[in-house]
């Protein structure tokens, strides 16, 4: 029997360990809850502070299809799918307009995964809430057809219909446990190379880089 339960622990361990989610869930102290991040339940403290934005959003979708993330560790250019993801598209598009996203960090780096950022609490020096934020709204999932694989940009989440503001891009070669959990909205077209060196940050043991990885500001890109 107690060879059973054994058996049965370790192949959770493994099964856990290798489905990491991606989430806007707070980074908890406890190493052993990364692979089951979805199992904690946020709190939404951080969100009410922020003042909700989403009805001045104007339609940017036809007049942007790319744009520049600056970091200081370098420029990363991404194309959007627009037209499988309108809704998520326009809610980055116009979030970078306004200048949300300035001075906000990658918060979480995992490597051979991916690094999330967009939460406006990573932009000060208290990690504790960094995972945690948001825009002060939630919006719908729009999956479509595209595969989560090395590259692509996505909406991090807690839950079906919870996206805000965070996102990541994958560094795995695939992720498909990540399929129709989260929005594929665009993958990078310039500057991978840059990404790689953000996933290659030390981090603590809650994936938070020890070195500040900042988004300086997100300069969008018109339609040609």
């Amino acid at each position: 029997m107690k060879k059973i339960f054994l058996f049965l622990s370790l192949t959770f361990l493994i099964t856990g360990c290798s489905n990491k989610q991606i989430s806007n869930k707070p980074i908890t102290n406890n190493i052993i809850n990364k692979s089951n991040i979805n199992n904690i339940k946020t709190t939404n403290t951080s969100e009410k502070k922020q003042k909700t934005i989403q009805s001045d959003f104007k339609d940017l979708v036809s007049k942007y299809s790319e744009a520049l993330i600056k970091t200081n560790f370098g420029n990363i250019k991404v194309k959007f799918y627009s037209k499988e993801s309108p809704k998520t598209v326009n809610n980055f598009l116009n979030l970078a307009k306004i200048g949300f996203y300035n001075n906000t960090k990658f918060h979480r780096v995992i490597k051979n995964f991916m690094i999330q950022g967009g939460d406006p609490n990573s932009k000060d020096d208290n990690w504790s809430d960094d995972g945690r934020g948001g825009p002060g709204y939630k919006f719908a999932d729009e999956f479509n057809n595209h595969k989560l694989v090395k590259g692509s940009l996505a909406m991090a989440n807690s839950g079906p219909n919870t996206n805000g503001s965070q996102f990541f891009i994958v560094t795995k070669k695939a992720t498909p446990w990540l399929d129709g959990k989260h929005t594929n909205f665009g993958y990078v077209i310039e500057g991978m190379n840059v990404v790689k060196k953000i996933e290659a940050v030390k981090t603590n043991k809650q994936d938070h880089p020890i070195k500040n990885v900042i988004i300086e500001n997100i300069e969008l890109i018109k339609q040609p």
